[in-house]
């Protein structure tokens, strides 16, 4: 689908497809997050297995991804939303969650935020609820 961002630029939005991974895991790493980049196969294990997952493109360049579950009725939870930091402030964020959403209008979106994404998601309109986070060693 093509989307038409709040700075005039147009994206392709599609769902993913598994030689996304490459882009996603590069994405990751350049994020920062090792928990994800280190446990690679996992990782991609994860998107393999969510029936909700996107890919934003520009020109053939991944510069987005969003992860998400859904029942498609009650609950859509977003699992991770990242967008490449040299495209960040387009609404590519927006964009996907947009699109991710409008295939399950009757479904809340959920997730957990970071301190540093806080800030993204109240602009979005998105309220906050008190969750809990355990792994299996904890």
């Amino acid at each position: 689908m093509e989307v038409k961002l709040k700075n005039g630029e147009v994206i392709h939005v599609r769902p993913y497809e598994e030689q996304d991974f490459s882009h996603i895991h590069r994405l990751n790493e350049k994020e920062g997050w090792k928990g994800l980049a280190e446990r690679h196969e996992d990782t991609k294990a994860g998107w393999m297995n969510s029936n909700a997952s996107f890919i934003a493109e520009k020109e053939g360049r991944v510069i987005g991804c969003l992860r998400g579950m859904t029942d498609g009725f009650i609950t859509l939870f977003i699992c991770e939303l990242l967008v490449d930091a040299d495209f960040r402030g387009w609404g590519i964020g927006s964009a996907l969650l947009q699109y991710a959403h409008s295939l399950y209008p009757e479904t809340r979106m959920e997730l957990l935020a970071s301190s540093t994404s806080k800030s993204f998601y109240e602009k979005e309109r998105f309220r906050p609820f008190y969750g809990f986070r355990k792994t299996i060693g904890e």
